[in-house]
Order: C-alpha cells, then structure tokens, then sequence
C-alpha cells in the first residue's frame, strides 16, 4: 500500500552528506516499524536500516553501518535517514516502508506493508 511520502533525495558529491524524510501517518508511526531501502535497476530492494516504535531499537545494514543513521520524530511523524561519507554506488531510489504489527526488525522488503514512491538519490563528482 502507498502511504508513505519521501523527500530530500538530490544530486550529491561522493563524501558529502545527505538527509532523507519519510513522512509517516500518525496511527503507523506508533504501532509499526519502519525502514529505509534501496534499489537499482534490475535489482531487488536493499535493506539499509529499521526502527521500531521503541526508538532504542534499530537495525542497519552492514553496508552501511556507521555512515547510515536513522531517527524518528514523533512530533513531527517523521522518520529520517542521515547518510554520510556517501559513495558512487550509494546511487539509487530510496524507499521508506512499513511493517505492521507484530513486527520484527527485519530488512526483508517482503515484510514491509506500506511504502512511498521512492526519491531519487545520485552520488556523482
């Protein structure tokens, strides 16, 4: 289901940052979890992190674990993903999605509910 709206993607030089939003509806924000994915043409959508309604339990993606970081914000329905330190094959759209309970923290695109319609992100010098 499309419920979810993504901003913020761009053309982006390699090393710099980037912040991304997911704009979430309420009533998901406090019952799912919600995760931050990736894909390139002819590929499959590639996890990168997850948080549940407990804001202290996350999950990233070893590819990038330590450059990506996501956070929620309750006040404003929001859930975001800092990237940094960005790379040429960090190239592609970006989804945010949905697990609806009870949820695991799992990157596995199939687990996911509700998605946006991507944002397009390009690491280029």
């Amino acid at each position: 289901q499309l419920q979810l709206v993504e901003s913020g993607g761009g053309l982006v030089q390699p090393g710099r940052s980037l912040r991304l939003a997911c704009e979430v509806p309420q009533w998901i924000m406090g019952l799912f979890a919600v995760g931050w994915f990736r894909q390139v043409p002819g590929k499959e959508h590639e996890g990168l992190a997850c948080i549940g309604t407990d804001t202290g339990h996350m999950v990233y993606a070893d590819s990038v674990k330590g450059r990506f970081f996501i956070y929620k914000d309750y006040s404003k329905s929001t859930v975001y993903l800092t990237m940094e330190k960005l790379k040429f094959n960090d190239t592609g759209v970006y989804y945010c999605a949905a697990q609806k309970p009870p949820y695991t923290l799992t990157l596995a695109w199939d687990e996911y509910t509700s998605w946006g319609q991507g944002t397009q992100v390009t690491v280029s010098s």
